[in-house]
């Protein structure tokens, strides 16, 4: 197999500039966006920039080891693409793009119940080697037919939101008509005809649907009364309660993605969900909260022995991934950095964003003498 990466794109920064020719306004926005002024978006990345490494330069060093097992399967890497919503609008055909460069380079793929491409499509791509995450609704019916499905295709873990109790107040994507209900103005047919490798790659894909949850949309829906049919299908916020539905019903490894106090962590594990992930949804949802590496210090110090803490929001570089390990994370989730690669190299940023990522990683971890994954902590400075 040829090596994938692309030496004009070396940085993720280098990916963003290209995506951001080839895509519309509009798309690259709903990627890059944040909800309200954006303060939350620059500070999970400024902060997690601010963690400091210890190199040890005369320590015997025997190479570096990316391999990283997770919940009883070996990862290439400590770093996964996450779940994220509506990507084949940011990028025709992303979902299965990212997903079969998951799969080739054996890292981690989790499927978003509101995304564009099907549960069981992925779950062929994939061989099976995927997370789903679950997007509560409010009808516990519901809720079972697409947990069966998942269980039918072979998902080896549930993810549970938690971060998403209400649509956010995202100021750009309200703009852009992408807000609940959505609609298309004149400014997005505009963008879409001066961006034409876009346009003629959705006009072969097919304008994007929420695939998994097709088999139950009503037929016929106009573009608004579907917004209001997937508002009122995923109201209302996670609770204790159906996280212990949810841990009876479903057989396999579960964990909840949202969590960033010590009260929500402890409930997540008093329910017997095996991990959880903290995640402030990219800085998408509380422009006043918490970047993810501070609690993320704290949560991993006082609950780091009794479950598996991981992490997303913020991360865009190999050099945040050792960051985010040193502060304790058991694994990381990068999804803004894999969306520009495809935005920039289609059906090649998967696998270019994989390899690129990994080398960076791997320069860290020879520059620090760090060896393992798991040995990051020993090198994190605290202040």
């Amino acid at each position: 197999m040829a090596d994938p990466f692309n030496s004009e794109y070396p940085s993720v920064e280098h990916l963003r500039e290209k995506a951001r020719r080839r895509m519309p306004r509009f798309a690259l926005e709903y990627l890059e966006g944040g909800c309200f002024s954006e303060i939350n978006l620059r500070r999970n990345t400024d902060e997690i920039r601010q963690i400091k490494l210890r190199p040890y330069y005369l320590r015997d060093y025997a190479g570096s080891n990316l391999e990283t097992e997770l919940f009883g399967k070996t990862y290439a890497a400590p770093f996964g693409i996450p779940p994220i919503g509506l990507q084949g609008l940011m990028w025709p055909k992303s979902t299965e793009i990212l997903a079969k460069a998951a799969f080739d380079n054996n890292l981690l793929f989790v499927l978003s119940t509101v995304t564009t491409a099907s549960i069981e499509t992925v779950a062929e791509i994939t061989e099976g080697n995927f997370w789903f995450q679950l997007y509560h609704p409010t009808d516990l019916e519901l809720r079972d037919k697409i947990l069966d499905r998942a269980e039918a295709a072979g998902c080896q873990c549930l993810v549970a939101l938690a971060d998403t109790p209400t649509f956010a107040y995202r100021p750009k994507e309200i703009r852009n008509g992408l807000s609940i209900p959505p609609q298309m103005n004149l400014r997005n047919v505009i963008q879409m005809v001066t961006h034409p490798t876009w346009s003629l790659s959705q006009l072969a894909a097919g304008i994007p649907e929420f695939k998994t949850m097709k088999p139950y949309i009503p037929k016929g829906l106009n573009m608004k009364h579907l917004g209001l049919f997937m508002n009122k299908t995923f109201s209302g916020r996670l609770t204790v309660d159906k996280l212990k539905s949810i841990r009876d019903k479903w057989k396999g490894k579960l964990v909840v993605k949202g969590i960033v106090t010590e009260e929500d962590a402890q409930k997540v594990i008093d329910i017997g969900a095996d991990g959880f992930i903290v995640s402030n949804h990219g800085g998408r949802q509380l422009d006043s909260g918490q970047s993810t590496i501070e609690p993320l210090t704290n949560l991993a110090r006082k609950f780091g022995d009794k479950t598996t803490i991981m992490i997303d929001s913020g991360l865009r570089s190999g050099s945040d991934v050792a960051a985010a390990l040193a502060s304790g994370a058991k694994f990381t989730f990068l999804g803004r950095s894999f969306m520009y690669g495809v935005g920039a190299l289609g059906k090649k940023g998967g696998d270019h964003t994989a390899v690129m990522l990994m080398r960076q990683l791997r320069q860290v971890m020879e520059q620090i003498a760090c060896e393992r994954v798991h040995d990051f902590p020993h090198h994190l400075v605290e202040d």
